[in-house]
């Protein structure tokens, strides 16, 4: 198991509720690779400096994971076939050991 960052940005024209449930989503997506949610931070709604699929803004979600590295990949598909999901940067944060 490796840990991981997920920083997404989601659509802004989606209600709070819509918003609830697709950051539950996407944490039962990793539970479901056998992954494990270590936090959430729901960093709430920010000006992006260039426009993403005609939206100047979008609603910032930090997930921070563990997860099977073989798992990624299927978990990174996922997330860039959802509609709602404007943007995602995934990098690993496991400590290099020497």
């Amino acid at each position: 198991m490796r840990n991981y960052e997920l920083l997404s940005i989601i659509k802004p024209n989606i209600d709070s509720e819509e918003f609830d449930k697709l950051v539950v989503k996407i944490e039962e997506a990793i539970v479901a690779l056998d992954g494990k949610v270590t936090s959430t931070d729901k960093m709430g709604r920010k000006k992006l400096s260039y426009d993403i699929k005609d939206f100047r803004d979008g609603y910032f979600v930090v997930h921070n994971f563990e997860m099977d590295p073989a798992q990624v990949a299927k978990f990174n598909r996922q997330l860039r076939l959802n509609e709602n999901v404007l943007r995602i940067m995934l990098l690993e944060t496991s400590e290099v050991k020497a």
